[in-house]
């Protein structure tokens, strides 16, 4: 049996990046090349360059107009003009003319009279060197034109060329490749179709998009199975192909199968097993010598879930990177948000929260999303990215914390923060807002129905969306809202009539047919979790059939959409779920029907006139928009768009 391997102390990845410039020699690491100037942008510079030629080489015009001896027009006043003859008076110039021999100055077209096709009248003196550009101007032969260590901009290209600069040395690329590892790794150039315990490999271009952005040449490798050999002789190939930076995807954990601290132990010194911040923590950095033949070289184990990896890429990564480039690392920009809920943290561990954020009044305010390291969707749904230090225990709601973002800034200003009940139908108005042809974002932080409530009341959220069901009026959400947003006026406006109901494998084999059947031996049940609208209604209803909760096998287990729940009983690992008939319309499961309820839109009034949220509501009441909610499945739009009054139930006046 294979040992595991122990981490080694856990550092600040500051401190990461830190060892390896350490132990980096970039000078010898990276050489040099001479390239085409105009294809240079981007590059550093690996030496001073000097200007060949000055710029402008000639005295030239910089106005239309024409060019006259200063002197002569000395005497000119606005009642007394001075009459020059074309030739020996005055030549006509264009803008980037040579300024013609004997004369000194430009006047411009518009300040110049002409008496007849050979004379001109000046009313105002002109001085020496008026209007013109003189040689060297911009640029004077043999100066400094550009130091050592620079990277290129587009500006620098042109006053490169403008000097007679067309080739140049710059410092070399930095060269990579990144071996993906694990038995039950697909490649993704085979369109592979997962079967259970398979995934698709994608960490590979996540980090070529990366290094495209930096301005380094990478290659990836198809995946290298879990063997310490097979991975051996793949790093062995990457550092004989030249590269100046091996990353090994996975591999870099505990596990008795994760190999990438013992193969760099063979070839070289490891610096870094484990970064203090999550994701992010199974952060591998060695660096070459003698043994591997080729000395003085990177080696990183990047972690195999998603958002660790991105994690690594861009905490240790790229700042190494870029230093052995001598570029400054770019910055994000950052902002102070406005956090949404309370978000607790480990102590002893930075941890990294993905954002939904948006401008709500005055603030910025963004709802945590999930934390898990696999979940990469996180990061194409956040808006900003918050740390919490290592010292503290998690943040209060309502609190500002500082957040780097990653969007602009101004895309803030549309952006829709929904917090509250997940509903399928919420992803349908996301994409119809981004059809617009001012594009407006929705991002949901789904929370639950009293979440939503909640968030409302904190300010954190410009809507939400519930489907609370009060048993003793057969309302839903008013007299929630009377109860807990009792002194915040709200607009609540129908999003649609949903069927709930229970999912259940295609074809029912366990012939579920209702509540009383989750109490038997062979049902395990999924739930939604607290303050879920979804899991209120189960409790009625369990509540009705005379039935505890704790008789209930997996009540206790929560999952935070109807998606989820779904995939729980596609995958096996629950034999049913409450949920909406869409998402088990959208993965081909069963539906046994429990009950309709509405789902609606709680708009505070503060924001009823918000230009996003009425741009909301006018899409939700388009024809063509609630055929589209029908045609999910399990929907009724009777009451799309409409106000909504305590006492209409399920829609009786």
């Amino acid at each position: 049996m294979s040992k595991r391997n122990i981490y080694l102390k856990t550092i600040p990845p500051e401190e990461a990046v830190a060892l390896a410039k350490a132990n980096l020699d970039r000078d010898a690491l990276l050489g040099t090349e001479r390239m085409p100037t105009h294809e240079a942008a981007g590059r550093v510079t690996a030496g001073p360059i000097y200007a060949r030629y000055s710029s402008p080489t000639f005295h030239a015009a910089a106005m239309d107009g024409v060019a006259v001896t200063a002197e002569s027009t000395f005497p000119a006043r606005e009642d007394a003009p001075v009459s020059l003859d074309l030739g020996e008076g005055f030549v006509f110039v264009n803008t980037g003319n040579p300024l013609p021999e004997g004369k000194n100055a430009v006047v411009m077209i518009e300040n110049v009279v002409q008496k007849d096709e050979t004379t001109v009248l000046i009313d105002a003196p002109a001085f020496p060197w008026q209007h013109v550009r003189r040689i060297g101007e911009d640029i004077v032969a043999t100066e400094l034109l550009i130091p050592q260590n620079r990277e290129l901009t587009p500006s620098d290209i042109g006053a490169l060329i403008s000097a007679g600069i067309y080739e140049i040395e710059v410092r070399e690329k930095v060269r990579t490749i990144f071996l993906p590892t694990g038995d039950e790794v697909l490649n993704f150039l085979d369109r592979p179709e997962p079967r259970a315990g398979q995934v698709i490999e994608s960490n590979s271009q996540v980090f070529r998009a990366y290094a495209k952005g930096w301005g380094i040449d990478a290659a990836w490798a198809p995946p290298v199975p879990d063997d310490e050999d097979a991975l051996r002789n793949a790093v062995m190939d990457g550092l004989k192909q030249g590269c100046h930076m091996v990353v090994v995807g996975a591999g870099s954990s505990a596990g008795s199968k994760d190999y990438s601290k013992k193969v760099f132990e063979s070839i070289g010194t490891v610096l870094v097993h484990g970064i203090s911040v999550m994701p992010g923590k199974p952060s591998l950095l060695a660096v070459t010598d003698e043994r591997s033949g080729y000395p003085g070289r990177l080696l990183v184990g990047a972690p195999g879930y998603p958002v660790s990896a991105i994690v690594c890429h861009e905490k240790i990564l790229a700042p190494v990177v870029h230093w052995l480039m001598g570029k400054s690392t770019p910055e994000r920009p950052e902002a102070d948000i406005v956090l949404a809920r309370k978000t607790p943290s480990r102590p002893g561990m930075r941890e990294a929260i993905r954002l939904a954020a948006g401008r709500i009044g005055e603030n910025i305010v963004g709802a945590p999303l999930a934390r898990g390291a696999g979940m990469i969707t996180t990061m194409t749904k956040a808006q900003a990215v918050t740390y919490i230090p290592e010292d503290v225990e998690g943040v209060e709601q309502g609190e500002t914390v500082r957040a780097e973002l990653l969007v602009h800034k101004g895309d803030l200003d549309r952006v829709l923060v929904h917090v509250g009940s997940h509903d399928n139908t919420l992803d349908l108005l996301a994409n119809e807002l981004m059809g617009l042809s001012e594009p407006l974002r929705l991002v949901s932080s789904h929370a639950g129905s009293m979440g939503g409530l909640t968030a409302l009341k904190a300010g954190s959220a410009l809507f939400a969306g519930a489907h609370l069901f009060d048993p003793e009026t057969g309302d839903f959400n008013f007299p929630f809202i009377e109860r807990y947003l009792k002194d915040i006026p709200v607009t609540v406006v129908n999003l649609a009539i949903r069927h709930q109901g229970l999912i259940v494998p295609k074809g029912n084999p366990l012939s579920i047919r209702g509540v009383n059947d989750l109490t038997r031996d062979d049902v395990v049940f999924i739930n939604r979790q607290r303050g879920a609208g979804t899991r209120i209604l189960l409790d009625h209803h369990l509540k009705k059939a005379g039935i505890s909760p704790r008789d209930v096998a997996g009540y206790e287990n929560e999952e935070f959409t109807h998606m989820a729940v779904a995939v729980n009983v596609l995958t096996g690992a629950a034999s049913c779920g409450l949920g909406i008939y869409a998402a088990a319309k959208a993965l081909d499961l069963d539906f046994v029907p429990l009950a309709h309820e509405r789902y609606d839109l709680v708009i505070p009034a503060a924001y009823a006139d918000d230009p996003r949220i009425l741009t909301l509501i006018e899409i939700i009441k388009k024809p063509a928009v609630q055929a589209k909610i029908k045609a999910q499945g399990g929907y009724e739009t009777d009451m799309t768009g409409r106000i909504m009054r305590p006492g209409m139930g399920l829609g009786q006046d």
